[in-house]
């Protein structure tokens, strides 16, 4: 009798002694899911902290202002260049060039990516004539682009498509071809089609690296569109860069460089954003 009360009372005991490591655990994750809400703050520490030290060493005349001047008198001119209405026209140039070029290009990647990921013919016949192309530097193509297209906007636009194309051509491929063969073959045991299998197992399998390839190609597609005006442009971010340099205002170079980079971050988050939402449903590692 008393050994079967001994017995009712270990799973109590255990309960008990797990507890606290339960209480732990929820704590922890409380605490983490915090931290994840405020992320977003988080990351303006370290630009805030290099802004500041940035003033400092300004204001305290270790950098002379024709080489490096204060983020204060930056600020300055972004306010004029705001004042005047050149920041928005400049802006929405390279923006519109960036939004065309990428679309084409990353609408191409994802439809030669899809076809020779699905099909070996494919793969034989163009993977290694466009791997051979990929290794070509990025300004090697400017002067034939010139030479095609003359100076207007279509040798830029087509600059950006292909910095756009490589990034999410590889992606999908590399997504479509580490799909794994035991949920096609499950596919097929419920006698799912090509269409349907490709629309319900292989794509939601290969979004995450999709959406990888996005990035990047967004990126790429910021980087190629500032070497396309700076080879002749008459207006966007890459013409206030040249004109910068031209007129030796370091000023006007950092007001552009940090434009760059917050339409960047805009975009780039604006991708993260639709992956998180339509990928929702993905259980992954978040650190």
């Amino acid at each position: 009798m008393i050994g079967k009360v001994i017995e009712k009372d270990v799973p109590r005991q255990s309960a008990l002694a797990a507890a606290p490591e339960l209480r732990r655990r929820a704590v922890r994750q409380t605490l983490s899911e915090a931290w994840s809400k405020k992320s977003a703050l988080t990351g303006l520490i370290v630009p805030i902290l290099l802004i500041a030290l940035w003033e400092y060493l300004c204001q305290s005349g270790v950098f002379p202002p024709w080489q490096l001047p204060a983020p204060s008198y930056v600020l300055g001119t972004l306010a004029d260049l705001h004042a005047s209405g050149e920041l928005y026209f400049h802006s929405l140039a390279s923006l519109r060039r960036v939004l065309i070029g990428f679309a084409i290009g990353g609408g191409l990647g994802l439809v030669v990516g899809l076809a020779v990921g699905l099909s070996r013919v494919f793969e034989r016949l163009i993977d290694t004539t466009l791997q051979a192309i990929k290794s070509v530097p990025t300004l090697g193509w400017v002067p034939l682009l010139i030479l095609w297209f003359g100076i207007d906007e279509k040798p830029k636009l087509a600059l950006i498509a292909i910095g756009a194309f490589f990034p999410v051509y590889v992606n999908i491929v590399s997504g479509v071809r580490g799909v794994d063969t035991k949920l096609v073959e499950v596919g097929r045991v419920f006698c799912l089609g090509r269409l349907a299998l490709l629309a319900r197992i292989v794509l939601p399998a290969a979004a995450p690296s999709f959406f990888t390839g996005l990035r990047v190609g967004l990126t790429q597609s910021w980087l190629f569109m500032v070497i396309s005006e700076l080879m002749g442009a008459s207006e966007g971010l890459g013409f206030l860069l040249t004109t910068g340099r031209e007129v030796a205002r370091p000023d006007l170079l950092l007001a552009s460089l940090l434009v760059l980079a917050l339409l960047g971050k805009l975009t780039d988050g604006l991708v993260r954003l639709i992956e998180n939402r339509l990928l929702g449903w993905r259980e992954s590692f978040h650190g």
